[in-house]
């Protein structure tokens, strides 16, 4: 059998598994993606796709799409509590790496991959909700669903996000996402209300003395192209309790916690419509992403927390380099040890990164917020360079890039 007759199964058809089949289709292998839920088209809240990720739709094709979809963030500026200005951050991004950051609405996203895919001749099937995964020797791979149907390829791929099914088929005693103790409530606003506040083509961000506000534009659209988010400690209680609560009782909840911030932050809590609660979960290491022709990317392999904005981005970056590694490998098991190789250091240490940004809003005594705040505001302006890391990696580039293999024993199935 040669590479170019390999069929692939790819499970999820959020971000990172229908980019994957795309890229795939390009290089000559089939595809077909499974998804658990049905198609929709209004799910989720907001996020951003950072330069590095940008890159990655620039390839498929999606990149001008999603800046007219979204909004492009010229700058990040934080603030204290009561409004005074800490600073600024990811100034100049088009100009220092080639595309801009992009804010959006996960749903716009996701409608545009998805709808991608389909142009590109990719198998789609939603509602079809993995059971288990069946590897034999000289058999083809099989994915068996709920309903009872089941698919044939020649490899897996495990695209399915935070609470992976396919991660408990890689590891079945493995790691489970970990709580961070942090909560997370969303939304949308109108775009007049920031309008209205003389707000400007970037996100702002709060630091409070407990927890975090954040603000921006997300689109185009007059009724939901403008976002805020809510970050908090759980205190004992959980997500599910918040999201049993009504929405008028989250609002009151979030008008409590936000007293005496700065404008337009109560105005934008008022606004409200639909308010999404989160926990924050991540996954900071696993002993292995692959088992035999299985292989875990993007949030099913090394989920972050939302707190350094690079979840989607290097879930984008996972498709195009696993591709890469599958033209360069003919043996698929070498080829997802490659990978592995290559993504795990640069993603562990994101997934590290977004933990520790996720510590500046906790809880903090009044001179250790104070302290907080002007060690922010002394340590931005040595930002720009120490994050050319994360926003100028390219993943066209395998000049730096590792080419052998991993050893065998170390991530045999």
């Amino acid at each position: 059998m040669t590479k170019r007759s390999h069929k692939a199964l790819i499970i999820g058809a959020g971000i990172a598994g229908p980019v994957t089949a795309i890229l795939l289709k390009r290089a000559g292998f089939e595809t077909a993606i499974y998804e658990a839920f049905p198609y929709s088209n209004g799910i989720g809240g907001g996020l951003q796709i950072a330069p590095n990720g940008m890159r990655v739709l620039a390839e498929i094709g999606l990149a001008d799409d999603i800046k007219r979809g979204g909004s492009i963030c010229e700058s990040i500026d934080f603030h204290s509590q009561s409004g005074t200005a800490l600073g600024s951050v990811n100034r100049d991004m088009e100009r220092r790496f080639g595309q801009p950051s992009v804010s959006m609405r996960r749903a716009m996203l996701n409608e545009a991959i998805v709808d991608k895919a389909w142009s590109s001749c990719v198998e789609v099937h939603f509602e079809k909700r993995l059971a288990r995964i069946e590897d034999r020797p000289d058999q083809p791979i099989v994915a068996h669903f709920t309903d009872g149907t089941s698919a044939e390829g020649d490899f897996l791929i495990g695209a399915d996000g935070l609470h992976s099914v396919v991660r408990r088929h890689v590891l079945p005693d493995g790691p489970t996402p970990c709580d961070t103790g942090l909560l997370g409530f969303g939304g949308f606003v109108p775009r007049s209300l920031l309008e209205a506040a003389g707000a400007g083509p970037s996100l702002s961000m709060t630091f409070g003395q407990t927890g975090f506000f954040g603000y921006g534009f997300c689109g185009p659209d007059a009724n939901n192209g403008a976002m805020c988010w809510s970050t908090q400690p759980a205190h004992g209680i959980d997500a599910a309790a918040f999201r049993a609560m009504d929405q008028a009782a989250l609002r009151q909840h979030l008008k409590r916690f936000h007293t005496g911030w700065h404008d337009p932050i109560p105005q934008l809590i008022d606004a409200l419509d639909e308010i999404i609660v989160t926990a924050t979960l991540d996954v900071a290491t696993l002993p292995t992403w692959s088992r035999g022709r299985t292989l875990l990317i993007g949030d099913a392999a090394h989920a972050t927390s939302p707190h350094a904005g690079q979840g989607a981005s290097i879930a984008l970056e996972d498709a195009y380099r696993l591709v890469r590694a599958l033209e360069d490998e003919v043996e698929v098991g070498t080829a997802f040890q490659n990978f592995e190789r290559e993504r795990r250091p640069r993603a562990e240490r994101l997934v590290a990164l977004a933990r520790r940004n996720g510590n500046q809003k906790r809880e903090f005594s009044r001179t250790g917020a104070w302290i907080r705040d002007h060690m922010i505001k002394l340590m931005l302006p040595l930002n720009p360079r120490g994050q050319d890391w994360i926003y100028g990696y390219d993943v066209r580039d395998v000049s730096a890039r590792p080419q052998t293999s991993v050893r065998r024993d170390r991530l045999a199935a």
